[in-house]
């Protein structure tokens, strides 16, 4: 039966802590891993835009020794002319390993149910998982550990981002503090709230939820905000938007609240003078870009796993 990777749930805490270090070590011998995927295809299923998953993912498998093909379901009978159940069952004939990028969560998960190879769940509604791995792998980098350190994370917080940093934090025994407006509009969901809860009890993290963006960033080792406008964000709602969560806007002032040495975060793409400015993304703490690179080496880590190359 195939080993698919929907949320980080779908992993272990182990098993999680165990592809963080695998993909530190393809990030520091990448040529050792050139043929570990010789002749294997990956199968790239877009719905959604995309800059780093696209690119990260092809060049990732082609590094491997593997294939990509790009398949964009605008131009598809997937889910119309053909179910999405049998889109999986023919597509899973042909290929060794599939990728996602979908709108509904429910989408990727009938298509993994369907699916006799290994699905990546690479951005839905509900959940960004190899977002999230290569979040914490550059928190390591630039901390030395995860254990103990406090993620803040500011802004619109009902979005796959957050709930899949709450999870990851939680798994890897780190504290997280999400600072957004009341209403079920900007809050996490529920249910993701209360696992993380119960996930912490075991590894010692926490997870704090805060109207107040003061208390939220105090003594962070991590500052993150993604975007106020994700892509099922109509374009006349963005001037209210704004108004609500200018408040949670990572500034200047905001950071200086944080701990001296804390990172500044983004998973992009970033609008600046929306969720952050110019002055903290451009600025000596924000780690950006290296957050993007590490997109590339976090999601071979996972490919190999969900293949049997790494145990």
């Amino acid at each position: 039966m195939a080993r698919h990777f929907l949320t980080l749930n779908d992993v272990t805490n182990e098993e999680l802590k165990n592809i963080l270090n695998w993909a530190d070590e393809i990030k520091k011998n990448p040529g050792k891993y050139s043929g570990e995927l010789k002749d294997k295809t990956l199968l790239m299923i877009f719905a959604k835009p995309s800059l780093r998953t696209r690119v990260s993912f092809e060049v990732g498998i082609t590094q491997l020794g593997g294939h990509g093909i790009y398949y964009d379901i605008s131009t598809s009978p997937m889910g119309k002319k053909e179910t999405i159940g049998d889109t999986a069952k023919t597509s899973s004939r042909y290929v060794d390993i599939v990728m996602a990028r979908l709108f509904e969560h429910s989408d990727i998960e009938e298509y993994a149910e369907n699916s006799d190879v290994p699905v990546i769940n690479a951005l839905t509604n509900f959940s960004h998982p190899c977002q999230i791995v290569a979040d914490l792998q550059t928190i390591k980098e630039k901390k030395g550990e995860l254990m103990g350190l406090k993620l803040a994370y500011l802004g619109d917080s009902n979005n796959n981002v957050t709930h899949s940093l709450i999870c990851g934090c939680t798994k890897v025994g780190m504290n997280i503090s999400v600072g957004c407006p009341k209403g079920e509009v900007f809050m996490p969901q529920k249910k993701v709230v209360d696992e993380g809860k119960k996930i912490a009890e075991e590894t010692g993290g926490s997870v704090t939820i805060t109207h107040n963006a003061e208390e939220a960033v105090k003594d962070a080792d991590v500052v993150y905000t993604d975007s106020w406008m994700s892509y099922h964000i109509k374009a006349e709602e963005k001037e209210e938007r704004m108004k609500t969560l200018m408040p949670y806007q990572v500034n200047r002032e905001l950071m200086d609240r944080a701990k001296p040495d804390a990172i500044f975060m983004n998973c992009l793409p970033a609008m600046r003078g929306m969720e952050q400015t110019a002055e903290v993304i451009d600025g000596p703490q924000s780690v950006v870009f290296d957050e993007a690179e590490n997109r590339l080496h976090a999601q071979k880590a996972v490919m190999l796993f969900l293949l049997g190359k790494f145990k």
